[in-house]
């Protein structure tokens, strides 16, 4: 029997002394006058995101709200997984894991998984109740540290052990975008009967035929053209994350700057005003995470570890996901969603949901778009 310990989170007064200390001393520098956030992520915001750091950010309250659920730790194939364990109401809640993405963590479920597991007590339905997992991934946030870097499938093995051999489910719906789309992805490609159907909110994996017809073929210059200014953060972490990361672990201003970029460039925000789709404590609260588990390093591993995996191709014989797959198409996000026939190639889509607004963070942009898709697919599983 594996064991299963319980983890509460509980950082040193030493080391948010010392993180406050270093990004109040940070030597600013300049930036073109022109800037805005096309070069990267803007200098003024950065100082009025730290001076809020500095000033007025209670980490002690953030980890309140992270330790009000159950958490837990337990070794799966040898690694020590962090995993949040909210028990659904009713008498059959359905299983279900939701793994997050970078630059995320598991702060993007914080209120999401009070919903998805007690949904009576948010004027729902119990009979949509799910018993809900949620890891950090391995060598992000509480988890611990693979050897070498992991992808995303040799992370799907991870979870799949996590829920049918320590938590014994004997099926489970997979939730994710990011990162968590590609592990869901791999779960249900897999990992089934175990895994019995995935819930993805962006698209990571590309047929080895490549686009087939003028739509697909107009989708993938699109995608090429929208991705020449992200590519930059993606090619260093998959080619050489271990450069990158000494100068990262010594500055949580430098942490905070590289996550920031993406919470802008990648949510539904109006314009570039980034609290239109998140607070300055949810940002903090995320990056901290990062921070106080000394793990910016590890967590761009995975980067390493996809593309050894093969990249982006799911299968080169064609192969697909067969168990019943569910998309949920958010209008900003960051990977442009493929045409629903070329995605019907390699997944078993029973649902598809195209979403009035919401980007790449849905579970923190848009949670009620997201849950209700989520519910709705579960209903036709129940």
């Amino acid at each position: 029997m594996t064991s299963i310990q319980p983890f509460h989170i509980n950082v040193p007064d030493e080391t948010l002394d010392h993180i406050r200390a270093r990004v109040a001393d940070y030597p600013w520098h300049e930036m073109p006058v022109d800037g805005g956030w096309a070069y990267g992520a803007n200098l003024d915001y950065m100082k009025e995101l730290c001076a809020y750091w500095v000033d007025e950010f209670d980490w002690r309250e953030q980890e309140a709200a992270i330790n009000r659920f159950s958490h837990f730790k337990a070794p799966v194939d040898g690694i020590d997984i962090h995993f949040i364990h909210e028990k659904g109401s009713g008498p059959a809640p359905m299983p279900l894991i939701l793994s997050h993405g970078w630059p995320g963590t598991v702060v993007e479920f914080l209120d999401f998984i009070g919903p998805l597991a007690h949904p009576e007590r948010f004027g729902g339905n119990v009979e949509d109740a799910f018993d809900v997992v949620a890891p950090s991934l391995p060598g992000f946030g509480f988890s611990g540290s693979p050897p070498r870097p992991y992808g995303p499938r040799k992370i799907a093995g991870v979870f799949s052990s996590l829920m049918t051999d320590v938590l014994r489910y004997n099926g489970y719906l997979a939730q994710g975008g990011d990162w968590g789309a590609a592990i869901s992805t791999w779960l249900g490609f897999e990992h089934a009967p175990g895994c019995k159907a995935i819930h993805i909110n962006m698209m990571s994996m590309h047929h080895p035929d490549g686009p087939q017809n003028p739509d697909e073929k107009a989708w993938a210059e699109r995608f090429a053209r929208e991705q020449v200014m992200e590519d930059g953060y993606r090619t260093q972490q998959a080619t050489k994350p271990q450069t990158l990361s000494y100068a990262m672990m010594d500055s949580p201003v430098g942490i905070a700057a590289w996550l920031i970029e993406k919470f802008n460039s990648w949510s539904d925000t109006d314009g570039d005003d980034i609290e239109s789709a998140h607070s300055k404590d949810m940002l903090l609260t995320n990056i901290m995470v990062y921070i106080v588990t000394r793990t910016f390093n590890t967590a761009s591993w995975i980067y390493y570890g996809r593309r050894e995996e093969g990249g982006r191709v799911l299968s080169n014989e064609g192969k697909r996901v067969e168990v019943p797959t569910a998309c949920a198409l958010f209008p900003a996000e960051l990977l442009a969603w493929p045409p629903r026939p070329y995605v019907e190639r390699m997944f078993n889509v029973e649902r598809w949901t195209e979403m009035p607004r919401g980007g790449h963070f849905a579970a923190l942009e848009v949670p009620d778009l997201l849950l209700d898709d989520i519910r709705a697919f579960a209903r036709t599983l129940r």
